[in-house]
């Protein structure tokens, strides 16, 4: 009898345990739902989209039907002028078309053959300095127009790094440009390794979009840098090294101004005290557009980077809909992350709502890729943990709900990747709000045509919409909201 009693007493104590959780999960829970998910997902990243790059008709496409949606979840528009908007300018430089390349009097294609690594304005009709190494630049290379082999950098890329040859090649340019430059040379032709002309097109493909800033460049800033890097094929290295090989080069500068958006709606919170105080779901809408094709696929559809959190804020939108938190929900879905985080950048200046009321930003970039299991919190570790308080929340939020094995290894400073620098959370930590970024991290899709919907785990990305959500949930309910590692 006492046996009985004490398994009875046990089973009482699971059921009571059991059903505390079950009262404290989020009430809308339920409401985040795979086939709306997954019917967001493959609208987003369709062919349709074009990729949503910046500054073009296919990124306002995309913003425009994420304010769609969110006003059919009946989030109330928190942008400019009772829209769903904010909108921001990006200004851009770009080598013009018009612009030729000769060498010995014959005409390389650019884009092509040859690529110009930055926007800059020359005119040029000069012979060439040929260099054999480095040790060659101790000469006087003043005003001369030189060439070489690019030779690898001092300081190679982590091996198997994401990008890793564009990163091999954006390196390799920066530290040999550097050193000619200081020897005062009026411009400088690199004739690609076999490294970079593996990827050429590729990661030229970068060159050829130029430069883009959110504030308008100065004069000074335009005529800081003069001495144009040109990049070759290999199939100009013989002419380039003839003894009487001469680079002529008109270089001309097109500058342009585009509208980017931030989409922004909210959901009041329910206290009377605590619904001035927001918590801020953060993603990006844009991606990389058309570029450079892979296997005849030339549409950069961005599926996992970033339609995945996208949608998920969709998701988690229509949650707290139905069932609002005490303090605010504030939804934004920021432009221009992929050209330089310039939608959250614009929107911790310029914010819609009193940047002292946003107690935290749950922000997510790529949430539906890698082992089914394991999961990504950035933010979560010094140096870049600014919250323990809001990390404490999401580790408590996914014990409860989706036990992922939380992989914290890409948040350490040493990492390779910089991953933590990143995304649209880090404006927002850079100004002192607490901040912690949900990621499932890289995978070879990364940054190519092939980040499809079709490769997105469905059930993962619901997974990481849920945990996003409890995490948010949490720190809506508290009676005191996330502090600051330093206060």
């Amino acid at each position: 009898m006492k046996t009985i009693c004490t398994l009875f007493a046990i089973l009482c104590l699971l059921i009571v345990n059991a059903q505390d959780k079950r009262d404290s999960l989020p009430p809308a829970l339920s409401a985040i739902q795979q086939s709306e998910l997954r019917k967001d997902l493959y609208e987003l990243a369709s062919d349709k989209m074009r990729g949503r790059r910046a500054g073009t008709l296919d990124e306002l496409r995309a913003a425009a039907w994420v304010a769609q949606k969110a006003r059919e979840a009946g989030l109330e528009p928190a942008g400019n002028d009772g829209t769903y908007f904010q909108f921001f300018p990006l200004y851009r430089r770009v080598v013009s078309n018009e612009s030729s390349l000769e060498i010995n009097e014959k005409e390389l294609s650019l884009w092509e053959e040859a690529w110009t690594t930055s926007p800059v304005e020359a005119n040029i009709d000069e012979s060439i300095t040929w260099l054999e190494s480095m040790a060659d630049t101790t000469l006087n290379l003043q005003d001369k127009v030189v060439a070489m082999h690019l030779i690898p950098p001092s300081r190679m890329p982590a091996e198997g790094i994401s990008l890793w040859v564009y990163r091999y090649a954006l390196s390799a340019i920066r530290e040999q440009s550097a050193v000619l430059k200081r020897q005062n040379v009026s411009a400088i032709v690199l004739i690609a390794d076999s490294t970079a002309t593996s990827e050429i097109g590729f990661f030229g493909h970068g060159f050829e979009e130029g430069t883009y800033a959110i504030e308008p460049q100065s004069r000074k800033d335009q005529i800081s840098d003069t001495v144009p890097v040109i990049l070759v094929s290999r199939d100009w290295a013989r002419e380039l090294q003839k003894a009487d090989s001469r680079l002529s080069a008109t270089l001309k500068i097109n500058e342009f101004t585009y509208p980017s958006a931030n989409v922004m709606a909210k959901v009041s919170g329910t206290d009377a005290e605590l619904q001035e105080e927001y918590v801020l779901f953060s993603a990006h809408h844009d991606h990389d557009g058309i570029g450079a094709a892979v296997e005849g696929d030339s549409i950069w559809n961005g599926a996992d980077d970033n339609a995945t959190v996208s949608v998920a804020l969709l998701a988690i939108g229509r949650a707290w809909k139905k069932n609002p938190g005490k303090r605010s929900a504030l939804f934004v879905w920021h432009g221009a992350e992929e050209r330089g985080l310039f939608g959250s950048k614009y929107f911790v200046k310029n914010p819609p709502v009193n940047k002292d009321n946003i107690v935290a930003v749950l922000n997510g970039d790529m949430i539906g890729r890698n082992n089914p299991d394991a999961a990504a919190l950035l933010g979560s570790i010094p140096p870049h943990r600014n919250s323990i308080d809001l990390v404490n929340m999401a580790m408590a939020a996914n014990k409860q709900i989706t036990n992922f094995n939380v992989d914290t290894s890409w948040d350490a400073s040493s990492h390779p990747e910089f991953w933590y620098y990143r995304s649209d959370h880090l404006p927002y930590a850079q100004a002192n709000i607490p901040a912690i970024f949900f990621s499932t991290l890289l995978h070879p899709d990364y940054h190519t045509p092939k980040d499809e919907a079709d490769k997105i785990d469905i059930d993962k990305l619901t997974k990481m919409t849920k945990w996003m959500y409890g995490t948010g949930w949490k720190v809506s309910q508290e009676e005191n909201a996330p502090v600051l590692e330093n206060e």
